[in-house]
């Protein structure tokens, strides 16, 4: 359970949530990232939402060409306007994760 004392309570719960679903999911990391997408894509999830599963998928090798291959095999099921939305909402994310990378980096390279 999150420390009610916590300063981000909401990001605390959605993730404890999230490492209790895959602690109890038998999907190999691939199979349970492209899972998490295609759920995302289906209920219309803001980039934030991405957000939380980019360095998961980049951590279990998902590339890009998979994340498009699962838009594109949800795609009937979804809808245009929910493929198109996802398409931009992880694109949105993506480029929040290179930002803060370029912060990172920039921020290891001034210590140095």
């Amino acid at each position: 359970m999150p420390d009610p004392s916590s300063d981000s309570p909401v990001l605390d719960t959605l993730a404890a949530m999230t490492a209790e679903s895959v602690a109890r999911c038998g999907l190999d990391a691939n199979s349970l990232v492209a899972a998490r997408i295609a759920a995302l894509a289906a209920v219309g999830a803001p980039a934030a939402s991405y957000l939380m599963h980019v360095g998961t998928a980049m951590d279990a090798g998902v590339t890009i060409e998979q994340i498009q291959d699962i838009l594109i095999a949800v795609a009937p099921i979804v809808g245009t306007a929910r493929t198109a939305a996802a398409g931009l909402n992880i694109t949105k994310a993506l480029g929040i994760v290179v930002v803060a990378l370029e912060e990172e980096l920039e921020a290891e390279a001034e210590a140095e």
